[in-house]
């Protein structure tokens, strides 16, 4: 019966004891986790596969969103990021591939005994995302942690930076860490991966070789790599960010005479009159590419230097680009 109720993309609603019918998933996965978490408790009129109920049962019956998920956007967040995860398929059916249930756990656990709005989850997240915007150093984050468990021992919360960093790159958006020749003639990566010397000037890789403390070698200089695909792909993964990556056809100015973003200006036009064919489907991506070398110190008389390479995306609206 419950097959028949999938959606266009062959998703459903996953009633097993994590999920709790606010998740969908193909029917492979939603099998396992059941075998795996159990059936939720109290669902035993299965209104959302296709049994019917009446007005006087339906009251009974447990709603989405429920308990812990009560008015808490992570929730949104992760169903939009798994449901078009590629490997959605093997989540839950090989074990080297569970990284969303250490999130789950994150977002049906209480912040603390009696709040059921606002998950762990969605805290840390709240956290991490002042952290940013206000230039904390990961001590001063380690130390805030360490407050907040003082003051509210019962809290359900990370205990340092770290785990808080490991527990958010099981929702994407990692980078790499690619080595590179100390002269910056090629980078250590693909079929120079293992090599010790530079391909190309026959320098060596390592500015220090391996301490017995740490075991480990120390190279020249990383190039920290974002990939640029998942980046987009998150864009148009959840729903608010996909809509507004459309923004710039639907919104942008009718008059000539105001220049509110990119889109209003000469440049953008030029550029659609010359390549109709990208230009016609309001989805494609528009990238713009800034690079500068700055000292992340603002100390001139220190030498180590940055020389980072901007994508931003001009999709989005003035105040997300």
């Amino acid at each position: 019966m419950a097959k028949s109720h999938v959606n266009d993309r062959e998703f459903i609603r996953c009633p097993c004891n994590i999920c709790i019918n606010n998740v969908k998933h193909q029917l492979e996965v939603l099998e396992t986790h059941i075998h795996r978490f159990g059936f939720m408790f109290d669902y035993n009129e299965w209104i959302y596969h296709g049994e019917n109920v009446n007005a006087a049962g339906s009251s009974n019956v447990p709603q989405p969103n429920s308990g812990v998920h009560d008015r808490d956007e992570m929730f949104e967040v992760l169903e939009d990021i798994i449901s078009n995860d590629a490997n959605v398929d093997q989540l839950g059916v090989q074990s080297s591939n569970m990284q969303y249930d250490d999130l789950f756990t994150a977002l049906n656990s209480e912040l603390y005994l009696g709040v059921s709005s606002f998950s762990s989850l969605n805290f840390l997240v709240k956290l991490i995302h002042l952290k940013v915007m206000n230039k904390w150093t990961n001590k001063s984050f380690d130390e805030l942690l360490k407050l907040l468990k003082l003051a509210f021992p019962k809290m359900d919360l990370v205990d340092s930076h770290y785990e808080a960093k490991k527990l958010m790159t099981k929702m994407g958006l990692r980078y790499q860490s690619i080595h590179v020749c100390k002269n910056d003639c090629a980078l250590f990566w693909n079929e120079n991966s293992t090599s010790e010397t530079c391909p190309v000037c026959s320098e060596s890789r390592w500015k220090m070789q391996a301490s017995r403390r740490t075991g480990k070698n120390v190279s020249y200089k990383v190039l920290r790599y974002f990939p640029l695909a998942p980046r987009l792909k998150r864009l148009f993964a959840t729903s608010k960010t996909a809509k507004l990556m459309r923004w710039h056809q639907a919104e942008k100015s009718t008059d000539d005479n105001v220049m509110r973003h990119p889109v209003d200006g000469r440049a953008w036009k030029d550029f659609d009159r010359k390549h109709p064919l990208f230009a016609d489907d309001v989805r494609n991506v528009r990238l713009g590419l800034a690079a500068d070398g700055f000292n992340p110190f603002n100390n001139m008389s220190i030498s180590y230097s940055m020389w980072p390479v901007v994508l931003t995306t001009y999709n989005l609206p003035r105040g997300f680009v």
